[in-house]
Parts: structure tokens; sequence; C-alpha cells
């Protein structure tokens, strides 16, 4: 069974992101899900002369550990001002110095959502323009526009939006089993 780690780019204890990447994930017929909270992985605000002073700190560590356990990523998201969340953007920067690539070419799903029309596309065009330079393996991207409208009671409900995840998510899922268990 494939291991896949799941999380949003947000540390909102109401992430709609991460709603969306659970609810992702959840459409995946064999895999072991690993749902990751940003909070348990709060840093200080990176700077070189912290990082010269303190070393990386062991949160950045445990977070390149869960990526490094899966076989797949399922990330969501958020757009603040048209860009990653600081969260996020944060333990990137503190993790791309252990490994500049992160992402360990690990099969991803690339998401974003929010409650205005453009769903996200803005933060989802920039993640997947420097992705791939981190280590990305992009299999499919995905932006749910309307969030509120779309995505009611941890369903889904636009058949459209619906239709298009789940052929994403099994073209991701499609990948996944292609990697050799070793």
């Amino acid at each position: 069974m494939k291991k896949v780690v799941v999380f949003a780019g947000s540390n909102s204890s109401h992430s709609i992101n991460k709603k969306l990447a659970v609810y992702s994930a959840s459409q995946l017929s064999d895999a072991a899900v690993k749902v990751l909270d940003l909070n348990d992985f709060e840093l200080p605000l990176f700077g070189v002369d912290l990082e010269r002073r303190i070393g990386v700190p062991q949160k950045a560590l445990d977070f390149l550990d869960e990526l490094n356990e899966a076989d797949g990523i399922i990330i969501s998201l958020a757009e603040h001002n048209g860009a990653y969340s600081t969260a996020f953007k944060n333990l990137m920067d503190w993790s791309s110095r252990v490994n500049g690539k992160l992402w360990g070419m690990k099969p991803m799903l690339l998401m974003a959502t929010s409650p205005g029309k453009r769903g996200g596309a803005s933060v989802l065009q920039i993640a997947s323009n420097r992705f791939p330079f981190m280590g990305g393996n992009i299999i499919e991207t995905f932006s749910l526009p309307n969030f509120n409208e779309n995505f009611v009671e941890g369903e889904l409900v636009s058949t459209e939006y619906k239709s298009e995840l789940f052929n994403k998510v099994k073209s991701f899922e499609k990948v996944l089993e292609e990697i050799n268990v070793e």
C-alpha cells in the first residue's frame, strides 16, 4: 500500500484548503493517508543570521522526514495576497536549507481553493512554476473556485468540479501505483 502525505499550505484551524486536500485523499482507492497540520511544524521566521545561530530547527527536519517517508504528496495551497501563506513559505524555506529538492520527486497532486472565483489560481501558478526546481513532480493541478458554494458539508457538490477532481486523483493514483516498492 502506498503512503500519501496530505496537507494544506495553511495554518488555519478552519482551513478550506485542508478540507479540499483531505477530501481529495479520501478519493484514493488504495493508499495509507497521513494528514499533516502545519501547526505541528511551527517554526521561527527564517533568516540566515538565525540559521547560523540556532541551526535548522527539529520541526523542519521532522517535516522533511514525513515527506521522505511518503510515496506521494497531496497539497492544497492557501492563497494570501496572491502567494503562499507565511506559515507554508516559512516551513518550505527552512526545509529547503536541508534539502533544496525537498519534494523529493514524489508524485504530487497540487491544488488550491478560495472563496473567490479564481480559486487560488495565483498561488497555484506560483507553485506550479517553482516546485519543479525544488524536486516537485507535479502530476496534476486542480483549482476549486467559490469554495463555499462548491463544497458543502464535506462534499463537492458541483458535478463538473467533482468529475474533474476525480479524474485528476485517479491520474495521480495511477502514477503512485507505478512506483516500485523496495
